[in-house]
């Protein structure tokens, strides 16, 4: 795989004045032009003594994204168009990579092309008493101001089961609550969280690597924070931090997968993920999760057969710990061969 890093007239440097660089965000797009430009424009708002660098990932875009990139002038600004689609997971993976070699900053913010800071989000990242955090959780909310449920950071159900069974019988779920979202409250620990508008430090790379690109999309973020947190890092949950996360309108019937393909992806990232939680309570939960699985057919009429050779697929890749298989064959099982280039969702 071939990554090209688009020319820039005023490369930025990565330490002007000898003193290490603070922040760089990194961000992966495909195809959702009108929203990158939103997501640039309040980045690159902040000045550079918040906001170092911008690194873009530019998943193999055909609708005037690369040329509209290649036009901006902000010597902040860096390009990287991979030769295909990495998918969500990939375009993190290389994005977080390059943004450590060229620019070795303090701490990474990493986020979709639709997810944006709030306005400042980010002078109040600086002004935080960071002490004992290797990587912060931002608050993450539709634009109307509601809780964005899809970027709830979350505990994990089998650490400390008994304690969190009597968590979920009094009423509190797995992902964090109205409560921890108050204005005002502190930052308290997570094993997990999105990536939309996560803070990484040097220390957390340094501990968990970067993200597992050929997961492709679906579950990396989850598996990489999961990650950490399971090797010792503290993510903690920083509701000051807010972030914006345009991703209220979605297309076709809910829990429906929009093209087919993507269902493949999903139940075999999240095996791996549960299989990760779990530990040894994994095959009694399995128990549980493929029933439920395989009844998501009914939500894809006359697409069911298809459905359901794509979840024993995903099945046995997951169960083997397998992320090799092309995604051309993923395309040819999902009767779908003929399908541009994958998107990012």
């Amino acid at each position: 795989m071939a990554l090209q890093q688009a020319p820039h007239p005023h490369p930025p440097d990565p330490a002007p004045d000898g003193r290490r660089v603070p922040l760089v965000a990194v961000v992966v797009t495909h195809n959702r032009l009108a929203h990158l430009r939103i997501t640039l424009d309040r980045l690159l708002a902040s000045p550079a003594s918040l906001l170092a660098a911008v690194v873009v990932v530019d998943n193999l875009s055909d609708d005037g994204t690369g040329p509209w990139l290649g036009a901006q002038a902000d010597p902040r600004l860096v390009v990287l168009h991979p030769d295909r689609n990495l998918g969500g997971a990939g375009g993190f993976e290389a994005g977080m990579r390059l943004a450590m070699e060229r620019f070795d900053p303090d701490w990474l913010v990493v986020m979709d092309d639709d997810a944006r800071p709030d306005p400042g989000a980010l002078a109040a990242f600086a002004a935080m008493d960071r002490t004992g955090w290797e990587a912060l959780a931002a608050a993450v909310h539709y634009p109307d101001g509601r809780i964005c449920a899809m970027n709830r950071p979350w505990q994990n159900p089998f650490r400390q089961p008994l304690r969190r069974l009597a968590g979920r019988l009094t009423g509190r779920g797995l992902a964090l609550g109205r409560a921890d979202y108050a204005p005002g409250a502190a930052v308290r620990a997570v094993d997990g969280a999105s990536f939309v508008g996560l803070f990484l430090s040097r220390a957390a790379i340094a501990r968990a690597g970067y993200p597992d690109g050929r997961l492709f999309l679906y579950a990396d973020d989850g598996l990489y924070t999961l990650g950490l947190t399971q090797a010792g890092g503290p993510l903690g949950f920083a509701p000051a931090l807010r972030f914006e996360h345009d991703c209220s309108t979605f297309s076709g019937a809910p829990g429906r997968f929009t093209p087919l393909w993507k269902a493949y992806y999903y139940y075999r990232n999240m095996l791996m993920f549960h299989r990760r939680c779990a530990g040894p309570w994994f095959w009694p939960a399995l128990l549980v999760l493929v029933p439920k699985w395989l009844m998501k057919a009914r939500r894809h009429p006359g697409q069911g057969r298809v459905f359901l050779r794509l979840l024993g697929l995903a099945l046995a890749d997951g169960l083997a710990r397998r992320t090799s298989r092309p995604h051309d064959q993923v395309l040819a099982h999902a009767g779908a061969q003929a399908i541009a280039p994958p998107r990012v969702p």
